[in-house]
């Protein structure tokens, strides 16, 4: 009696295990999907560059705070930070819808690329909150398309990828970049 007994605790217990596991397999297994094909969200903004020259302290929004000599041709070692505004139209004159904040380095001793790390601060009527980007920036490339890893406020946890179009440079002192952002996971 006691043996047919403990087998039905056994049985009870197996079924009530499985059980469990089918329920928590299943749980986990219901993810939102991302449909890489439509983003939740997409915009253009542009992004602008006025570089420190020793003259221009009022107006300059990226300083470089690194500049080691002899390196190679290609900026190699040098690190720039930056506090640059971002528009919805390529003048640099307009109203700001955000600052990008952050910094990059140039990583290779054969060609421009740099590796870049800053957070779009948003503070419109149309946005609040924060979107962080990080990633490889092959420079010399029409277009490079960075990660989008999170943010906050109107971008909690949002993931996506950020195109960037280089389409204006004037010398080493400003540049304009187009960004096509595609956000995938929005909440």
């Amino acid at each position: 009696m006691a043996n047919q007994m403990s087998k039905q605790i056994f049985k009870t217990m197996l079924s009530f295990f499985l059980f469990v596991l089918l329920l928590s397999d299943t749980v986990s297994s219901v993810r939102k999907s991302i449909n890489l094909k439509k983003p939740c969200k997409h915009f253009v903004l542009h992004l602008h560059n006025v570089a420190y020259d020793s003259d221009n302290t009022a107006n300059a929004t990226s300083a470089t705070v690194i500049n080691p000599l002899g390196l190679g041709n290609f900026n190699f070692g040098k690190f720039v930070i930056f506090d640059n505004p971002v528009t919805m139209d390529e003048n640099y004159l307009s109203k700001p819808v955000a600052r990008a904040q952050g910094f990059f380095f140039y990583n290779k001793k054969t060609t421009y690329n740099t590796w870049m790390a800053f957070t779009l601060v948003f503070n419109s009527t149309q946005h609040k909150g924060t979107m962080t980007i990080m990633d490889a920036n092959p420079m010399m490339e029409p277009t490079r398309d960075l990660a989008i890893v999170g943010g906050t406020g109107d971008f909690l946890m949002t993931r996506g990828i950020v195109t960037f179009t280089t389409d204006l440079i004037e010398g080493s002192k400003y540049f304009r970049v187009k960004m096509n952002i595609n956000l995938y996971e929005c909440y």
